[in-house]
């Protein structure tokens, strides 16, 4: 038969005057009177039917039984504080947002569709996105995650690959219909241009120049974001470079299609920008592993 465990009160008791190196402290600690210390002490040694402490020694010493409770109090508040912290931080993710700064085009075409099954898991945590037309978003204050296109070399906080990219030029399918026929080509076609402030973007230029493609002669259409050109491609109104991350389910669904022109894998990829404090903050320690698992 197992020994009925002591009331919780006392062994708590028997824990603070241990910590405190005395009743002394312990009654301080627990605001009670150093009699009602003693007096827990004996309850508790009479509960358990041995002796805890020495008294013939001053100061009082604990007896073999005394540092046997010791070690084993000590081990379960030591797991109950754990237990209780891990609670606190529970807690503490209901109500809370992380914030997200990608571009728009990430930010409508990749983020935002993979939210949905994120709140489905942690239906506590709001996602703020901020989205920047030009320049790669940056890690400040109030940013918890970034997501950038690069090649990965970034000083400013833990860098995790999302993807990898690919890039074939697609259109609406009546625009593909116009190719087939032979009526438009790529060096004839209206293109549809992204202007951009990064270098590592690959443009229409870059993308003919290095599949070994003839220049295209048509005017083509200029855009301040990629959101605004796919609108554009979406309305029949020329041909765009699709990144794979971006049209995929634009192409998926047959709303666009690509082109027969070659792909191209462009060196670089999006990644994840976590801040060295994101770990300080589980939310976003969610959200990031979930964005790289997704």
């Amino acid at each position: 038969m197992e020994p009925t465990l002591p009331p919780l009160r006392l062994l708590s008791v028997f824990e603070a005057v241990l910590r405190g190196n005395g009743v002394q402290n312990a009654a301080r600690e627990l605001n009670v009177t150093q009699p009602a210390i003693s007096q827990a002490i004996r309850q508790l040694e009479d509960h358990i039917g041995a002796q805890l402490f020495d008294r013939s020694s001053r100061p009082a010493g604990l007896t073999e039984a005394g540092r046997v409770l010791k070690r084993t109090t000590g081990e379960a508040f030591s797991i109950l504080r754990d237990g209780v912290a891990e609670i606190a931080k529970l807690q503490d993710q209901e109500g809370v947002s992380v914030t997200v700064a990608c571009s728009v085009g990430v930010a409508t075409y990749w983020l935002m569709p993979k939210l949905a099954a994120f709140y489905e898991c942690f239906p506590d945590i709001s996602v703020n996105v901020q989205a920047t037309s030009q320049g790669a978003p940056s890690i400040g204050s109030g940013i918890d995650l970034a997501i950038r296109y690069g090649n990965g070399q970034w000083a400013d906080g833990t860098v995790r690959e999302l993807f990898r990219e690919e890039v074939i030029p697609v259109c609406h399918p009546s625009v593909k219909v116009r190719f087939d026929k032979g009526s438009l080509t790529l060096a004839s076609a209206p293109l549809l241009h992204v202007k951009s402030d990064d270098r590592t973007w690959l443009d229409w230029d870059g993308y003919l120049r290095r599949t070994n493609l003839p220049r295209n002669t048509a005017k083509g259409r200029q855009f301040t974001n990629y959101v605004q050109a796919v609108q554009a491609a979406l309305q029949g109104q020329g041909v765009m470079l699709g990144w794979r991350s971006i049209t995929h389910d634009h192409v998926r669904n047959g709303l666009l299609v690509p082109l027969d022109a070659p792909p191209l894998d462009p060196g670089l990829g999006f990644y994840l920008i976590e801040p060295e404090t994101t770990g300080e903050k589980p939310p976003a320690s969610l959200l990031s592993d979930f964005l790289i698992d997704h």
